[in-house]
């Protein structure tokens, strides 16, 4: 069992609490439940929230001892210094293998730390010019929902969070298990960590006038972008920048994302060849496959099918 514990401090906000509470925590019938969820704080006792209630909080640091990941779910006053003991038990816990994760303005708290120095990472649009000036040494990007370099991760504003934790369970467990979860919770089952942060939030089948559910069902035909854009009687142009306002990225990289998606699913949940794979979900051919599913995903089907496949 995968234990993730979340470090708070007063005064916690609740919801992005709550998001992975939520994704990692809620005990769901006909889900299998795969973490442990756990909450601790540097001074045990009642930890006052956002919400204007204090929550009880009876676990100290050492229970970050044996977390798998490590969640700081924000971080206020993000000028508020780490105290030695939570910087030593960060830099601890990531030294024996534990994955570290914000959410939001937690990612100030990391910062502290020094292991995001050199590397990407993200905040709240907010707080991003204020995040840049104050740690130089880390590449800001404000743009982008969520960054993952495996040992570190961190998201955007507090509904990025449930992206990022559902992200995290697709890499534990796979795409099918995250969209169950992600069914449950009424979510879009993946939003990729680079969709701009400007993006309405989750757009329904409506937002484009049905195109994506539409597409969904037609994904071993050849579609095109200049199919989608015929499909709703506008211009290839027009459609483009519909799905940027709408989506944050192409047209042609909604679907080929939506292709590898359905990819990964096949592979989890049926034993069909790849060759077959790739015909179904409208790469054509297993070696297409192949080359756009280590793009996206970082690794071959075959490798994937080995590591999540429902047995």
């Amino acid at each position: 069992m995968h234990r993730v514990v979340a470090l708070v401090k007063p005064v916690q906000s609740t919801f992005e609490l709550g998001c992975a509470a939520e994704v990692f925590g809620t005990m769901r019938a006909g889900v299998p439940h795969h973490y442990e969820f756990e909450v601790c704080t540097e001074t045990p006792g009642p930890i006052p929230t956002s919400a204007g209630y204090a929550m009880a909080v009876p676990r100290g640091l050492a229970t970050l001892e044996s977390a798998d990941t490590v969640l700081i779910p924000g971080w206020t006053p993000v000028e508020t210094p780490l105290s030695a003991r939570v910087r030593r038990a960060l830099l601890r816990a990531h030294a024996r293998g534990a994955r570290l994760v914000t959410i939001c303005s937690g990612v100030f708290a990391l910062a502290r730390t020094g292991l995001l120095d050199g590397r990407s990472a993200t905040t709240h649009w907010g707080r991003a010019a204020q995040l840049q000036r104050e740690f130089p040494q880390i590449r800001v990007e404000q743009d982008v929902l969520y960054v993952d370099h495996g040992d570190v991760a961190t998201s955007a504003g507090a509904g990025a969070g449930i992206d990022l934790c559902l992200h995290l369970v697709r890499h534990d467990h796979g795409a099918a298990h995250a969209a169950l979860i992600a069914r449950h919770m009424v979510m879009p089952p993946h939003r990729e960590g680079g969709q701009a942060q400007f993006a309405p939030s989750p757009p329904s089948a409506d937002a484009l006038d049905g195109l994506l559910e539409w597409a969904g069902l037609r994904l071993g035909a050849p579609l095109s972008v200049g199919d989608l854009a015929t499909h709703l009687s506008v211009s290839p142009r027009t459609l483009a920048r519909r799905f940027t306002d709408q989506l944050g990225t192409s047209p042609g990289a909604w679907l080929l994302s939506r292709r590898v998606a359905e990819a990964r699913t096949l592979l989890e949940e049926t034993d069909l060849p790849v060759e077959a794979i790739a015909v179904r979900v409208g790469l054509t051919s297993a070696v297409n496959l192949r080359r756009h599913f280590r793009t996206q995903v970082g690794t071959t089907p075959g490798a994937y099918r080995r590591a999540f496949r429902v047995s």
